[in-house]
């Protein structure tokens, strides 16, 4: 009864995908499902047939304009596809994919190419059965590595398979059409960046615009069958000058969308621009900050950052495998992390919070796993991973987040960190609160870090397991009400367990951080929400700097 059931709804489904998908869509994907079909009946036969074959379609169209001091730099379209192929040889249990003490084989037997834009179907065929080919006969040499190590290893840590067991997705979206106009922009931005020669001790100003549509065909071995688009829409404004003792100094500010109606107005760029040099020119003049050990608040973006960095990264489940990793937070499950009024949740189904777009939002992750809404601590306690399809112990399961961009192999990745709180005062009172714990340790000032450009941690077992976040705007703020003083080059820096233990309340702000991290399966989208926390004691350190002289003439 099932299996009838079951062959009513794909004669239906194709019966819908026919009327809905332009021929050129229609015929690639019907490429992909019979070179993956081939593929794995014909290599039935060989020493090490593969077991799991995926293969997934990134065609990319994308467009952007570049305006630097009231004139176009840059400006153009594009349009491409690549074919990214997981093809995996041995059994869910132990695979080709398996790290072994000569090193990791997740991404040597990994096959990208790319593909032909036309509608052809023999063309797409010889180019998927070429690039498949290739993967094929990597991934079977890599086994036999496999096989040989593990013979000769000591017991792993962890025993866990190298493939999780998913249920297969089907969801099928046409290929949005998108009509954006770069000359509409360019005239915009000729306009506003005028504003860059007003003041000729900037170095660099720039203002553009881009717009990025990925859409994404995802069919596997398994049954799954996903087509889905991925519009992205950015404004970025970067400004930079240089001090006179040679730190160099910029600034920036991102907006997101996902249509180009999301995207700010004119009057708003400009007021945006404005403001951005106006903060850089005061950056400039402001003195240097002298290494610190005490209380500080970091302001909602800033607080966001901070917990990407320092907790976001660790809890990205295949690094609690790997063993050269320090595995921060393994033995911390079901422990507490933090305090108890606060909450982590990675959620990529939500779009937007309090009307800010949010760039970690998707449907299905790039393993054909459907988004899932990821609580990590609960009340202070950590309580999962997020996690792709690479199980870890106690963690068979993926819970959506297997992420990468194109040319790269899906490992655990990011998507919208949230922090949420239960212990919210209005910013003023936190305010009130740094001051108090200022005096209580007998210190003249306390910091407020309001902008940070990012950050990188340390998670390997050979290093210290360190974090260094990287503010741009911060201010001392004095317990004997002096006004606040703008200061300059200091990095924030310390270690996660004990840098948590002293966070002791939240506004009830909340601020967003969108942007794209960085890792081993290249940049994706993400985004940090969180509210300004107060923090009873953190360190920062002095930031290097150039010791080149600034410019002798000025701009012309």
């Amino acid at each position: 009864m099932k299996k009838a059931i079951l062959a009513i709804f794909f004669l239906f489904f194709w019966g819908f995908l026919e009327t809905t998908f332009s021929q050129s869509e229609q015929t690639l994907i019907n490429s992909l499902k019979k070179e993956l079909s081939r593929f794995i009946e014909n290599l039935k036969s060989q020493q090490y047939p593969p077991y799991y074959i995926s293969y997934q379609v990134f065609d990319v169209e994308s467009a952007g304009v570049t305006n630097s001091f009231g004139r176009t730099f840059s400006k153009g379209s594009s349009r491409f596809r690549f074919l990214d192929i997981d093809l995996r040889v041995g059994d869910y249990q132990l695979d080709n994919t398996h790290q072994t003490e000569r090193g990791s084989f997740s991404f040597s037997s990994f096959q990208s190419s790319r593909l032909p834009l036309n509608g052809d179907e023999k063309s797409i065929r010889s180019a998927i059965w070429n690039a498949t080919e290739k993967a094929y006969k990597e991934a079977a040499k890599q086994y036999q590595n496999v096989l040989s190590s593990k013979a000769l290893k000591v017991k792993e840590e962890d025993t866990s398979a190298d493939f999780s067991r998913e249920e297969p997705s089907i969801y099928f979206e046409p290929r949005a059409q998108y009509k954006v106009d770069l000359n509409k922009w360019e005239a915009i931005f000729n306009r506003v960046s005028k504003i860059f020669r007003e003041n000729k001790w900037l170095l660099e100003g720039r203002i553009s615009f881009s717009y990025n549509n990925y859409y994404e065909i995802f069919v596997n071995s398994e049954g799954s069958e996903i087509a889905q688009n991925d519009p992205r829409f950015w404004i970025s404004i970067y400004v930079r000058t240089k001090a006179d003792d040679g730190m160099v100094l910029y600034l920036y500010k991102n907006f997101f969308g996902f249509s180009e109606s999301e995207l700010p107005s004119e009057d708003s760029l400009k007021n945006a621009l404005t403001e951005i040099i106006q903060k850089l020119k005061k950056l400039r003049d402001a003195p240097l900050a002298e290494t610190y050990s005490g209380p500080a608040i970091l302001k909602g973006e800033a607080s966001g950052v901070f917990f990407h960095e320092i907790f976001g990264h660790r809890v990205e489940g295949h690094r609690q495998k790997d063993p050269r990793s320090a595995q921060t937070f393994k033995s911390y499950l079901n422990k507490k992390i933090l305090p108890e009024f606060m909450n982590v949740v990675f959620d990529p189904t939500i779009k937007e919070i309090n009307g800010f777009k949010l760039s970690g939002y998707y449907k299905y992750d790039d393993e054909g796993v459907k988004a899932q809404r990821v609580v990590s601590v609960d009340s202070g306690v950590f309580k999962n991973f997020i996690m792709s399809r690479s199980p870890i112990e106690k963690f068979p399961k993926s819970n959506g987040h297997g992420r990468k961009n194109y040319g790269y192999r899906a490992v655990a990745r990011q998507s919208n960190l949230i922090v949420e709180s239960t212990k919210k005062v209005p910013f003023s009172t936190l305010r009130k609160m740094m001051i108090d714990e200022c005096k209580k340790q007998g210190l003249e000032y306390g910091l407020i870090f309001e902008t940070v450009e990012g950050g990188f941690t340390f998670t390997g077992r050979t290093i210290p397991n360190a974090f260094n976040v990287l503010p741009i705007v911060v201010y001392k703020v004095y317990v004997d009400g002096r006004p606040d003083e703008m200061v300059r080059g200091v990095d924030l820096i310390g270690t996660p367990l004990t840098t948590f233990s002293n966070i002791t309340a939240t506004a009830d702000d909340l601020g967003v951080f969108n942007g794209t991290c960085g890792a081993e399966s290249g940049g994706v989208p993400v985004a940090a929400v969180s509210p300004s926390i107060l923090v009873s004691k953190i360190e920062v350190q002095k930031k290097e700097k150039s010791e080149e002289k600034p410019p002798i003439l000025p701009s012309p």
